[in-house]
């Protein structure tokens, strides 16, 4: 009776044991998955804070560490600094070329990993845009129309991203002011090549400012540009004013 007593015991002990043994694991287990989750969002906290700093290469070697991250908040943040990456003037030519590829994949695994991300479809269009810099101007115009519905769906999913109205203005701005032999190209490649207005680029631009005033230099920069394209130079001058005068905080600051 000891025996089967000390027995039962025992079976009890290694069970409370089995018991707490898994308990803890399950603990240490949910502790772990918190603690990724508020790694996600740590790090895309530092990742914004230097964005905003303009800290370019510092934020790249922050975000390519999770290159291989299932989270597109994070990835679509890893194209956009591989592709100011790639902007900076002591960026080498091969190294350029590089991150340009790398960044249309970080996006296009974004947009694979989250449809819905607005910021995905964004940048997507827009590193699709840069690749074709590299392939010529065939694939940048088969290209046209499919950077044009990333940027329209962005601006679905979020009415109020300045950005992506802006880009929009930028697509129409490249077609009103296509030459001639480029717009043949366009004629091989589409049965309605597409087409666009001056007229068109400005409401879009107009439409960025009134989302987000004084957001962006560049969209500033071709406001003015485009007022010149309709010969109203004293608009233009209003604008490439405010162009001047904006605060040169990045690389693209400093070009416009």
């Amino acid at each position: 009776t000891q025996v089967l007593r000390k027995s039962l015991q025992r079976g009890v002990v290694l069970s409370t044991g089995s018991f707490l043994v898994y308990e803890a694991h399950k603990l240490i287990s949910g502790f772990a998955e918190v603690h990724a989750s508020f790694k996600v969002e740590d790090v895309i906290e530092q990742a914004d804070y230097l964005y905003g700093s303009g800290e370019t290469e510092k934020l790249y070697r922050l975000l390519v560490q999770h290159k291989n991250s299932d989270d597109a908040e994070l990835l679509w943040r890893l194209a956009r600094s591989s592709r100011d990456l790639a902007q900076l003037g002591s960026t080498s030519a091969e190294e350029k070329k590089k991150l340009t590829y790398d960044s249309l994949e970080y996006a296009k695994k974004a947009l694979e990993k989250n449809e819905s991300n607005f910021a995905a479809h964004k940048w997507y269009g827009i590193c699709l845009s840069d690749v074709g810099d590299y392939e010529g101007i065939k694939t940048k115009i088969g290209n046209a129309v499919i950077i044009k519905e990333h940027f329209q769906r962005a601006v679905e999913l979020n009415p109020k991203d300045a950005t992506t109205i802006h880009l929009i203005g930028i697509w129409c701005y490249s077609f009103a002011e296509m030459p001639w032999y480029q717009r043949k190209i366009a004629a091989t490649l589409f049965a309605t090549p597409p087409t666009s207005t001056f007229q068109e680029a400005l409401r879009y631009f107009h439409m960025a400012e009134e989302a987000d005033p004084n957001f962006y230099s560049k969209n500033l920069l071709f406001l003015g540009k485009t007022y010149l394209k309709l010969n109203n130079k004293k608009m233009a001058l209003l604008w490439l004013s405010k162009a001047k005068e904006y605060p040169a905080q990045t690389e693209e600051d400093k070009q416009v």
